[in-house]
C-alpha cells in the first residue's frame, strides 16, 4: 500500500466517520422527538447522506486490516430504547412490505423502519467504537463489510419509505382542494 493509498483510506475514514455520527445524532433527535414537524425531511436527508458515504464504501476495492479478526470494543450498547422511541414516532406507519433480493426473485416481507433505522445505527457506531479507538482501518472493514451485508439494504429500503411516507403526507389530498389549488396556481 502507498502512502497516497494510506492516505486517502485516512480521508475516506475521516468522512464516513462524520456521516456516521451526523447519522446517529439526527436519528436519536428524531427518536426523542424534539422536531416532529421536521422527522421524515431530516431522516431523508440523513438516509441520503449515509448512502452516499455508504456507496464510497462499496465503490472501493475491499479493505482489510492488517489484523485478521476484529478487535474487541466491548459490550455492544442497548439500542432497543432507541428502537422503541422510534417506533413510537412512526406509531401507524413504522410496518412495510419490502422485496427481500430483487435479484433472486418476487419474494416480500414485512420490515418496520425502527428496525431498519436502528440496525443501521447500530452498525455505524460499531465502525465509531474502532475509529474512535484509533483503528480508522479497522473502522473502514466494519462499515464497507456490514454496508455491503446489511446496512446498505436496510438504508435504501428506509429511504424508499421515508421517501413515499413523505410523498403521501404532501400529494394525497382530496379532490376539490387539488382543482382549487390548481386553478390558483394557473391564474396571472
Amino acid at each position: 500500500m502507498t502512502d497516497s493509498d494510506t492516505d486517502d483510506l485516512a480521508t475516506l475514514a475521516r468522512s464516513v466517520h462524520d456521516e456516521a455520527r451526523s447519522y446517529l445524532t439526527t436519528v436519536t433527535e428524531v427518536a426523542a422527538g424534539s422536531a416532529p414537524e421536521a422527522t421524515l425531511p431530516l431522516l431523508l436527508l440523513a438516509l441520503s447522506d449515509v448512502i452516499a458515504a455508504g456507496a464510497r464504501l462499496g465503490a472501493i476495492n475491499d479493505v482489510v486490516p492488517a489484523l485478521r479478526f476484529e478487535p474487541d470494543v466491548g459490550p455492544d450498547p442497548d439500542v432497543e430504547p432507541l428502537r422503541a422511541n422510534l417506533a413510537n414516532v412512526f406509531e401507524g406507519v413504522d410496518e412495510y412490505v419490502e422485496v427481500v433480493d430483487p435479484v433472486v426473485g418476487p419474494e416480500v416481507a414485512q420490515a418496520t423502519l425502527s428496525g431498519d433505522l436502528v440496525a443501521i445505527a447500530g452498525a455505524l457506531a460499531q465502525g465509531l467504537r474502532h475509529y474512535e479507538a484509533g483503528r480508522p482501518v479497522e473502522a473502514l472493514w466494519w462499515w464497507q463489510f456490514s454496508y455491503l451485508s446489511d446496512w446498505g439494504e436496510r438504508a435504501s429500503s428506509a429511504l424508499r419509505t421515508v421517501q413515499t411516507i413523505l410523498a403521501h403526507l404532501r400529494l394525497d389530498v382530496d379532490d376539490d382542494v387539488a382543482a382549487e389549488a390548481e386553478y390558483d396556481a394557473l391564474q396571472p
